[in-house]
């Protein structure tokens, strides 16, 4: 019999099929101890399996490419974590085994990052693939990863790791539903790169049996289980005129009388460039350039490296719009060299724009290199800081740009609730702003953008935050600038139209999402769009918002 769960949909499209579960390793190996004369050899062990296991990871992350390369490339520093291995070593020199110390020294590390904040315990997925990995193979047993099969399937698992998403075959796997994560998790930023459908936060969803049909449709957030052949059909139906308006759907972003929308690509470094050309972005609206110095946690890549990095993008995009973020690091992003290392809290300690203010030569550095990557280009380059709380954070970021040469328009990213309430003070300073949604729901609603137990606050249809984007769009309108969006909430189709009638001037996404977004807007009026935002804003929670707007637009 037919049934409907509901979880939240983070990639767009419908998939149907049977259900494979993710397979796990072994997770707690027998606790035994080894006579002393064994412990180097164990050490020995426990080494070469780290090792091995970090060598994976890049690989897999050199094969992934974009994106996924940062976030499997950040996993394998886990792996190696001097601290961790000294810890393992500490412990078979007590007489644990290999797999027993790896096991033990990672459960503790987990409680520290699970206590150390909401932000941060969004790392222990992450933490946990890792440690299996090495056990797994420390053990001789099949690592934890996607399911064998000859037949294309619905990936289920409790949680989806980054070494297992990045590698998806998209041939076999026809989507993916997982019972944790949120909308902006890695999980969800991957799928959305690959063009999987995937739905995350569904309870229970590890409980449905090995085998079973279902229809995942990732725009909705619902998983039809043992669905009807009218269902099916109904589904594959609108799966199919979305595809045929997306075909016919090309040149720039605009609403159908005419108001110029720019769709730019949100990307990590040059692998991303491709597949935003591909997909018709009209520039890049968020380029993060973190990913260029996740490659050694230690040291700041050189100015030269840097230069060669920031070219390669700026050339893609002749006459076109590159915005650059400067280095956003801390919290669940930290850099040896730039970051503390014993704060309480990092998500509301020193992160951002306040890491580069401690560290001017980091900042300028990197300011310096985007003025040289940028000579003689025709791209029109802007540069925003990341974590601005007020005029005197942008003030300081104006100051550095200029200091530095930069020719460039500056401006601040609104991702601090202060900093939507003071948009106006802070465009005398800089000359756009540009909204970080999931930062921005995060810091409003002190919900952590990677616990699917607060999903629900997490969704960019809260009223709540669409009140702090009108009141960043006002300011910039009456300032005479302009005001993006670059979270995740600009790859909603739905949520696009919405936001350009809230006053938003550009959306930035991932790629796969612009011909999505621009289908979408080539449908309605910018007066359709401003009264369904006038709608979503009148009512008190997302799901009100999503129906009213939704009633709106269709005519309802």
């Amino acid at each position: 019999m037919e049934t409907t769960l509901r979880g939240v949909g983070v990639s767009h499209g419908v998939a149907i099929g049977e259900v494979r579960h993710m397979g796990t390793a072994v997770l707690e190996p027998p606790a035994k101890q080894i006579p002393s004369e064994d412990a180097e050899r164990e050490q020995g062990r426990a080494h070469q399996a780290v090792d091995a296991v970090a060598a994976d990871l890049n690989a897999r992350g050199n094969l992934a490419g974009g994106e996924a390369q940062a976030v499997l490339e950040a996993q394998a520093m886990m792996a190696q974590d001097p601290d961790l291995i000294a810890d393992v070593d500490r412990r078979i020199a007590v007489g644990s085994t290999a797999e027993r110390a790896v096991y033990d020294a990672f459960a503790a590390y987990r409680a520290l990052l699970a206590g150390a904040g909401e932000y941060l315990a969004g790392r222990v997925a992450d933490l946990d693939d890792v440690r299996n990995r090495i056990v797994a193979r420390l053990l001789g047993v099949p690592m934890p990863g996607v399911p064998d099969s000859d037949e294309p399937y619905v990936l289920i698992a409790r949680d989806l790791a980054p070494a297992d998403t990045a590698l998806l075959d998209p041939t076999l796997v026809l989507g993916f539903v997982t019972e944790e994560g949120g909308p902006t998790s890695h999980s969800a930023i991957l799928a959305r790169a690959l063009g999987v459908p995937a739905v995350v936060a569904l309870p229970g969803a590890g409980e449905l049996a090995e085998g079973t049909v279902i229809a995942v449709d990732g725009s909705t957030g619902e998983i039809f289980v043992e669905p009807s052949a009218e269902k099916k059909a109904q589904l594959q139906a609108a799966a199919a005129q979305r595809k045929a308006a997306l075909a016919g759907s090309t040149g720039p972003g605009a609403t159908s009388d005419g108001h110029k929308v720019p769709l730019l690509a949100n990307i990590g470094g040059p692998a991303d460039v491709p597949a935003a050309v591909e997909a018709g972005a009209e520039g890049v609206g968020l380029f993060r350039t973190e990913f260029l110095f996740l490659d050694d946690s230690k040291n700041a890549p050189t100015e030269a490296k840097q230069v060669e990095a920031y070219r390669k993008v700026l050339e893609a995009f002749p006459e076109g719009r590159v915005v650059v973020r400067v280095l956003d690091a801390g919290a669940d992003k930290p850099l040896d060299f730039l970051t503390p290392a014993d704060e309480p809290n990092p998500a509301l300690g020193v992160r951002g724009l306040r890491s580069l203010l401690d560290h001017p030569d980091v900042l300028r550095t990197q300011l310096t290199a985007l003025a040289k990557a940028v000579e003689g280009l025709p791209v029109h380059l802007e540069v925003m800081a990341p974590m601005v709380a007020d005029r005197a954070d942008a003030k300081a970021f104006a100051d550095a740009c200029r200091a530095a040469g930069l020719r460039a328009k500056f401006g601040a990213m609104v991702e601090i609730p202060s900093a939507a309430l003071r948009a106006r003070s802070i465009l005398q300073e800089v000359e756009f702003l540009s909204l970080g949604t999931n930062d921005l729901a995060q810091y409003t609603f002190a919900a952590d953008r990677q616990v699917g137990a607060v999903s629900r606050l997490q969704d960019p249809w809260q009223p709540a935050l669409l009140d702090l984007v009108a009141l960043s769009a006002e300011a910039a309108k009456a300032e005479g600038k302009s005001c993006g969006v670059c979270g995740e909430a600009a790859s909603d189709p739905l949520l696009a139209c919405v936001l350009i009638g809230l006053g938003v001037t550009s959306l930035s996404m991932g790629a796969a999402s612009i011909p999505y977004v621009r289908a979408s807007l080539a449908k309605y009026t910018l007066a359709q769009c401003e009264r369904a935002a006038e709608a979503a804003r009148a009512v008190d929670s997302a799901d009100e918002a999503r129906d009213a707007a939704q009633a709106v637009l269709s005519g309802e």
